[in-house]
């Protein structure tokens, strides 16, 4: 669900307190149109900015849907100003979450030609005021949101650990997190993994380490008798590393990349003549 709070800040940053350019008489319909292929998503978005304006949505694809170059994703129908000052914000919103969906799409296919076994999961590493619309995307594509917000699991990271120590900071977050809270390690060496499992971590993070690490800190866990804890692997992974770490036995793959690199599936909005 798309807060009207945050549309108006949207429709407020792009139209200004004067706008003359969309002062357009009339009515009008209006094709929201994909330039390249790619993967559906942002439309939730897009659909409120145009209802917030009072314009009816006529058609619009679902989230997921694959695109080629000229499918129709959306349809309009209003007064043509609030068609004119909403299409700008649709357009960057839903060109954004949908090259999002696209990248994490091309993510899952890499890894399912190893297995259908591995979890392709985004990151925290979000656009400031639109983590909910990435990580939508993210799902649309295939992939999983890992968690939203610093509430949804506790992380053991590196700086957990210099202050702490690996054992002493599960321990002392396992005592105050709710029993439906997991605890999730983070360690850049695989020797560390088991050692984490030790401690208590429900999922380890296999940090900045090769697929040849990887695979060896999947064993470690599984001759350790930890094949109940999850493995993760982040850290640098690209597209053309993602089947490579899917063939090592890891259950999560993440990558920062899908929400912070993944560029804009051009669309386009055209009025009807």
């Amino acid at each position: 669900m798309i807060e009207t709070s945050q549309i108006e800040r949207w429709l407020r940053e792009d139209v200004g307190h004067h706008d003359v350019t969309n002062q357009v008489p009339g009515e009008t319909t209006g094709r929201l149109v994909a330039k390249e292929a790619g993967v559906a998503a942002g439309l939730e978005a897009a659909t409120a900015v145009f209802e917030y304006l009072g314009v009816e949505v006529r058609e619009v694809v679902d989230a997921g849907t694959a695109l080629e170059a000229g499918d129709v994703v959306l349809t309009v129908e209003g007064q043509a100003r609030e068609v004119l000052r909403g299409e700008r914000v649709a357009v960057n919103v839903a060109g954004h979450a949908s090259g999002i969906a696209t990248r994490t799409r091309e993510a899952v296919d890499a890894a399912r030609t190893e297995t259908d076994a591995v979890r392709i999961a985004a990151t925290r590493k979000t656009t400031p005021g639109l983590r909910g619309v990435e990580k939508r995307a993210v799902v649309a594509g295939g992939g999983d949101t890992h968690r939203l917000d610093l509430s949804h699991m506790v992380m053991v990271k590196d700086n957990h650990v210099a202050e702490l120590g690996l054992e002493g900071a599960v321990s002392r977050f396992r005592e105050r997190v709710s029993f439906a809270t997991r605890i999730e390690v983070e360690v850049e060496r695989p020797e560390d993994a088991p050692r984490a499992a030790d401690a208590g971590a429900d999922i380890v993070l296999l940090d900045n380490m090769t697929p040849a690490e990887t695979r060896e800190a999947v064993d470690l866990l599984v001759d350790g008798g930890h094949e109940d804890v999850l493995a993760e692997a982040s850290g640098g992974i690209t597209l053309e590393m993602v089947a490579d770490y899917a063939a090592t036995g890891v259950d999560v793959i993440s990558l920062g990349s899908l929400t912070h690199s993944a560029p804009s599936l051009d669309l386009s909005f055209r009025t009807d003549e």
